[in-house]
């Protein structure tokens, strides 16, 4: 019976050897804790297109693009010949600079609801920002946030990302909880947790904490936590009821701006008060940014008095500027669509593919994104994709690198414009001839406990 962990042992001594001289530098061997797993990460030289090479050369489709970055692939002409012309005349400035008005442009033109934006570097910064002013544009001091959802690794953030449901109180009217060591309590007062996709109980939360809330954050398609879409009803019914008790509404669409030119917004038809951007924005440099309504924003200009102070070395970086503005004019309409056709496609075949081998999974798509839940019940909210099996998703995510697929650990996936039918069909079977080979194990296995991440 194969063990894909002794197989993918076997395949990459060079990641293996890498890893014990990082672990005396790094804590992990990584400086990245979402690139860890074990029983060591895979170290990648270089990538191309829709593929990568590690340091043992073994060639591997990329069906996460770090973390549904890049959306382009890698090493795109366009975007490489960005970076290289704006090298040649700078890296960076103690001053403002002529590509940040550009990205700055095609952002407000292409996203509902930005009347202005502001740069930062990372997913973690937009989010901690927008809720800062948030806060100083109400007057308020908390946020509410969705159980399960991501918005970084600030204190605001670290609230209920991935309890444990056991300790995480009723799914209808979760209790925050801590995500890490050194959570502090005050954020744990601050932060009122929503159910997703439950919107009577959601609003009647918003209800009760409204008078200190000065505004609810989410993600309108969960991306880390597991693939998972509003209902349209569900953002609705968030819109009126924050526009009525005079809180801000967020959309987190760092990830989720992906699925459409002007974001999930567009699709739903729903135009929050802030939103957070950063992936795809940067053209696979670190570029984040955040935005939305001119009466907000204008507290972070520094004509006014009082305004908001918000520094950066590396803010609006004119490297970070070039390749983003040659990613955005990559991305037309047209390419989303085909993009999204793709991923519509191959959710299909990998719901074929688990049938056929009688194993339940269910298979979250939205536009050219996926994730696989070992569980036989629909993934709609946290609760529900917690409950799915661990271990029999660690089993593929490690087979399917022995088969030349690269998945994230939690079997997340993510379309990218250089894949074609070919490629599409390569990472199917490749998922095929996995289950094929797991299935008598996961059949041998005892049952085990659904537990949470």
């Amino acid at each position: 019976m194969i063990d894909p962990e002794v197989v993918y042992r076997e395949t990459t001594p060079r990641s293996g050897a890498l890893h014990e001289r990082a672990v005396t530098v790094m804590p992990g061997g990584t400086t990245r804790t979402t690139t860890y797993f074990a029983p060591y990460p895979l170290y990648i030289e270089r990538g191309e297109g829709c593929r990568v090479w590690d340091v043992d050369g073994t060639e591997r489709i990329d069906m996460i693009g770090n973390y549904t970055a890049m959306i382009l692939g890698h090493s795109h002409p366009k975007v490489v010949e960005a970076i290289r012309a704006q090298a040649a005349r700078g890296t960076g400035f103690a001053a403002a600079n002529p590509v940040e008005v550009e990205l700055a442009t095609l952002l407000c033109e292409r996203v509902p609801s930005l009347d202005a934006v502001r740069f930062c570097n990372s997913g973690t910064e937009a989010t901690m920002f927008a809720m800062r002013l948030a806060r100083a544009f109400t007057g308020r001091p908390s946020i509410a946030r969705m159980e399960g959802g991501y918005h970084g690794t600030h204190d605001y953030a670290e609230v209920s990302t991935h309890p444990a449901p056991a300790e995480a109180g009723p799914a209808d009217d979760p209790r925050a909880a801590p995500d890490s060591m050194g959570t502090p309590g005050w954020a744990l007062e601050e932060v009122v947790v929503l159910p997703f996709n439950n919107a009577p109980a959601a609003e009647r939360i918003i209800r009760r904490e409204g008078s200190r809330l000065a505004a609810v954050i989410l993600e309108p398609i969960i991306g880390a936590g597991g693939v998972i879409a509003a209902t349209p009803e569900f953002l609705r019914r968030l819109r009126d009821v924050t526009h009525e008790l005079g809180i801000l509404l967020i959309f987190d669409e760092v990830i989720s701006f992906r699925v459409a030119p002007g974001g999930a917004q567009e699709l739903y038809g729903i135009v929050p008060d802030l939103t957070t951007l950063g992936k795809i924005i940067g053209g696979g440099l670190p570029v984040a940014a955040f935005g939305g309504r001119a009466d907000v924003m204008e507290l972070l200009d520094p004509r006014r008095e009082p305004n908001i102070a918000q520094g950066g070395t590396y803010n609006g970086n004119p490297l970070g500027m070039a390749a983003g503005v040659a990613a955005m004019k990559e991305l037309t309409p047209d390419v989303y669509d085909d993009l999204n056709r793709k991923g519509a496609r191959v959710c299909e075949q990998l719901t074929e593919v688990f049938a056929s081998h009688h194993v339940p999974v269910q298979v979250n798509g939205a536009g050219s994104m996926l994730a696989l839940h070992f569980t036989d019940t629909p993934v709609v909210d946290y609760r529900t994709m917690a409950a799915g099996d661990r271990q029999k998703t660690r089993d593929l995510f490690l087979d399917l690198l022995n088969h030349g697929a690269l998945m994230a650990p939690r079997a997340m996936g993510a379309l990218s414009t250089p894949m074609g039918e070919d490629d599409i069909q390569r990472f199917v079977d490749a998922v095929d001839a996995s289950v094929a080979e797991l299935r008598p194990r996961w059949e041998s296995r005892e049952p085990t406990s659904q537990t949470s991440r």
